[in-house]
């Protein structure tokens, strides 16, 4: 280990620090035949550290793609679990175990069972931010990027149950037209973004585009020039002919968004209260140190029942063939 490892708040004042830092890594990286994935929210430091960035479903793919024999998921829990689901033989790591998400542990495997067992017959689709016992119990699983066509999948006789995002459902049932049944669920960080806040953003900058993640409450949806997954809203503000958006998603995708489009304008979209609501509090528990800690000790690492892996890996492998 790197003896007297300082705080990333402390690194990040250090660029001499933190260029040793990370060198040691990319090390760490080569030596180990690993493989760095980070979500588009995850602090600008690790994203620039990591070999793929990208949001759920890239991830997956690149998870499902790799040839190391260490996965690194710099995301949250039930990420690093989809890589392991679809990588079993491999080493899987996450720097901080307790990098949760407020949908996941909002949709509980025991009480997903019982919601499942009062609509028999209905075909259960389960946004992939869910643990691996859901995703087991589930009949196929989607990403904000291919909900609407997950559900177009269905046959239009089948009732739908759609969990655990309740936001996310309402939005592609008005794109589908297919009315489902939907787990009361929410994002902390979507479900935070002021409609009061975004009006007043707006007639402030009245040339800007408002993106926003279907994650996000319906009102501030109504209001949206484009709405689209994380990776949809990053290609939307590099390829749209607009000079300045306002992005309702959290802030960590601003980073590859100003790498790719550096001559647009930015801006942030505020929460209601005045607070970083609109930084998951999950994803920021990672931080390079423990980036570092996890190449160099092989942990924490993401362990899981076969029986349980294998019942997860088929309602996934069901949206990848369709994907």
């Amino acid at each position: 280990m790197i003896s007297g490892l300082k705080t990333n708040a402390s690194h990040a004042t250090d660029p001499a620090r933190t260029l040793d830092l990370d060198e040691r890594i990319r090390e760490l990286k080569r030596e180990r035949n690993a493989v760095l994935l980070a979500h588009f929210y995850q602090d600008s430091e690790i994203q620039d550290l990591a070999d793929f960035i990208g949001d759920s479903l890239q991830l997956a793919r690149e998870a499902q793609r790799t040839s190391a024999d260490v996965i690194l998921f710099a995301g949250v829990h039930f990420m690093a679990e989809v890589a392991k689901i679809l990588n079993p033989t491999r080493i899987v790591l996450v720097p901080d175990m307790k990098a949760g998400c407020s949908l996941a542990d909002g949709c509980p495997a025991d009480r997903f069972a019982a919601w499942r067992a009062r609509h028999p017959g209905a075909v259960a689709i389960s946004y992939i931010n869910c643990s691996a016992e859901v995703k087991a119990l589930s009949d196929i699983i989607c990403t904000s990027s291919n909900a609407v066509r997950v559900v177009q999948s269905v046959p239009p006789d089948k009732k739908i149950l759609f969990a655990p995002d309740r936001n996310l459902g309402r939005y592609v049932m008005k794109q589908t037209g297919r009315d489902m049944e939907l787990w009361p669920g929410g994002c902390i960080v979507h479900e935070t973004f002021s409609q009061r806040k975004l009006s007043a953003l707006r007639i402030e900058h009245p040339d800007a585009k408002v993106v926003a993640h279907p994650e996000c409450e319906a009102p501030i949806l109504d209001t949206a020039d484009y709405i689209g997954s994380t990776n949809a809203l990053l290609n939307y503000v590099v390829n749209d002919n607009a000079q300045k958006f306002i992005v309702v998603t959290e802030s960590g995708i601003l980073h590859e968004m100003r790498k790719r489009a550096p001559g647009k304008q930015l801006i942030a979209a505020p929460p209601d209260a005045n607070c970083h609501c609109n930084e998951c509090p999950f994803m920021r528990l990672n931080t390079p140190e423990k980036v570092y800690a996890a190449l160099d000790t092989l942990s924490p690492r993401l362990e899981m029942d076969e029986a349980l892996r294998r019942a997860a890996q088929v309602p996934l492998d069901r949206m990848l063939a369709l994907a």
